[in-house]
């Protein structure tokens, strides 16, 4: 058996690759089992919980929605308040309300870092004050546009629908009212301020968390006592991270946890050094792997045909041909003296940013100094892009729907691109997460391809070929498990309908289950990659600012090609689907 062994681990060198063991991928398997059994006790939770009449309320509802589109050419108000009627949630559940504690990131604070973990009656009781004057102002607003598009509505209505000039002023007038009925939405969540003590949660979930992945570690043959020791530190920095996102400035800045996991960590490792007693729990791909299997959930085929072809061209034509014309950029004008880290920034900032950078990554075996530099350039021009981007669709008076597919094609961070679409408007909101959700099943297309490429093109030897055995060993196996979450929660989802299914599935599961678990992997990934990153190691990388060199001219070209192709699809080919969102 050790002279089997000994044989293996000389023809997986001669490969190319480190031991046996990263042949076997471990790491990936574990991720996969983890990941799924987060999905499927967020299952066993929600689904047999759902709200009460909610199919009779979604029935009533739709019926009111399918009367109101027979009777005008647009969304009446009539309509909207049937579809706002039956958009109940899983996540209002008394045990939802307890999940959501365990789960939940440190508060929002402005002056005193302590308000992230602390706030009395009396500070409630003030924050309450203030969010109710400000939500009565919103209200008010809101309530005269509700007025306005009603006699906007009952204008168009006295026409019998036929005058066009009328149904566009209703249309619009209706549009006002959503927006700010959203807003008020949004600042009525502020009136309910309640005491609470975050920290007692954060340390149970810091255990909890450490017990599950050291059940993993243990499995691929380290030490969990090690690997639990050393979470608490990486835990500790994942924490002050979502403090520093949460402090009012900052967040609007759109200078997110990832951004500040990675900057403390890089000042931890590059001034006192990483401790030694750390490193066990140093493990980027393990955390982040498993929270892109979570991701793969939330990757719903409905949705994705909800928004039709246009959609589907923006994110799935744009991307493949950016990317490939970056990559050759790189190697030809730039002249990138790595390969590896040409294809993790391309792929990066193509795609989906950071998980698609892990992914490429893991396929061509880029180094982890590379892999820092890609998610670092990503990060910094992903919070400038979701400040300016929402700036200037309102300076020049852009369609939101338009400016939603633009940002949702071109802004990396899933998380980013939802922020950047609430700066416009519900529609463009919801344009942009879904094209973004659409984008994030190239992930797995991408490894792929990525790992053909460099087993077909890059690393292989002049009269050698190369079998599929050899691409399946490059090929990062977590990806299945991205592919298999979205195929099970598609099905799941669909079996279900669209209605039911947003509220147990989206709204359940998802958002009040796994989401939450998703969010803390990754800025525990973030965290662990830089305190395994040291300055002197980043530095010959930005000999000549290469690095930036490529992805300032991918990006402008994404930019561009993003903004044709969405107006091309959205305006020129399909109207009627626009006109439809």
């Amino acid at each position: 058996m050790a002279e089997q062994n000994k044989q293996q681990e000389e023809v997986v060198v001669d490969k190319g690759y480190a031991s046996w063991s990263d042949l076997v991928k471990l790491e990936d398997y574990w991720a996969i089992w983890l990941g799924f059994a987060i999905l499927v006790i967020g299952l066993i939770i929600y689904l047999p919980n759902e709200p009460k009449n909610l199919r009779e309320t979604i029935a009533e509802s739709n019926a009111i929605m399918q009367l109101e589109a027979n009777k005008a050419p647009f969304k009446t108000i009539e309509y909207y308040k049937a579809a706002d009627a039956k958009g109940m949630k899983a996540t209002s559940s008394p045990i939802a309300k307890t999940i959501k504690k365990f789960q939940n990131k440190p508060h929002g604070w402005s002056t005193n870092p302590l308000d992230a973990f602390f706030m009395d009656s009396t500070q409630a009781d003030a924050k309450k004050a203030k969010a109710v004057t400000k939500y009565e102002k919103v209200k008010k607003a809101a309530d005269e546009s509700f007025a306005a598009a009603t006699i906007a509505q009952g204008a168009a209505a006295e026409a019998n629908f036929a005058n066009a000039e009328l149904n566009q002023q209703a249309t619009d007038a209706i549009s006002d009212w959503r927006n700010k009925k959203f807003a008020a939405g949004k600042a009525k969540k502020k009136t309910k301020a309640s005491p609470y003590n975050q920290l007692t949660w954060l340390i149970m979930l810091c255990v909890a968390l450490g017990i599950f992945f050291a059940i993993g570690r243990a499995a691929m043959g380290h030490s969990p006592v090690k690997f639990f020791i050393g979470f608490f530190f990486v835990f500790a920095i994942a924490t002050l991270a979502y403090v520093s996102a949460q402090q009012s400035t900052m967040k609007g800045l759109g200078i997110g946890y990832a951004a500040w996991a990675i900057l403390f960590g890089l000042l931890i490792s590059n001034t006192v050094g990483t401790p030694k007693w750390v490193m066990p729990a140093v493990q980027t791909e393990y955390f982040i792997k498993t929270g892109l299997v979570l991701l793969g959930a939330e990757v719903l085929f409905s949705k994705i045909i909800a928004i039709g072809i246009p959609g589907i061209f923006v994110a799935w034509v744009v991307t493949p041909i950016v990317l490939i014309t970056t990559y050759i950029f790189g190697q030809k004008v730039v002249k990138m003296p790595s390969k590896t880290l040409n294809i993790v920034i391309s792929a990066d900032m193509s795609v989906c940013g950071v998980s698609a950078a892990i992914a490429t990554a893991a396929a061509c075996r880029a180094k982890k100094e590379e892999l820092t530099l890609a998610v670092g350039l990503s990060l910094v021009f992903t919070s400038i892009m979701m400040i300016l981007m929402p700036a200037f669709i309102k300076a020049v008076d852009m369609p939101f729907i338009l400016g939603g597919a633009w940002m949702g094609g071109t802004i990396d961070a899933t998380g980013a691109v939802a922020a950047a679409g609430a700066f416009l408007s519900q529609k463009a909101l919801y344009v942009a997460a879904t094209i973004k959700m659409i984008q994030n099943v190239l992930i797995g297309i991408t490894a792929f391809g990525v790992a053909i490429y460099w087993c077909t093109r890059v690393d292989c030897t002049p009269g050698r070929s190369v079998n599929a055995w050899e691409i399946w060993y490059r090929f990062p196996k977590f990806v299945l498990g991205f592919l298999a979450a979205s195929v099970l929660f598609s099905w799941i989802y669909g079996s279900m309908g669209p209605d039911v299914g947003y509220a147990m599935v989206d709204h359940g599961v998802i958002r009040g289950f796994s989401k939450a678990f998703r969010g803390w992997f990754f800025c525990l990934a973030f965290v662990s990659i830089g305190l395994a990153t040291n300055f002197r190691e980043l530095a010959h990388y930005f000999k000549g600012g290469k690095p930036l060199i490529l992805y300032v001219c991918g990006q402008t070209f994404n930019l561009l090609l993003t903004l044709t192709m969405a107006y091309i699809m959205f305006y020129l080919v399909f109207p009627e689907i626009t006109a439809k969102i």
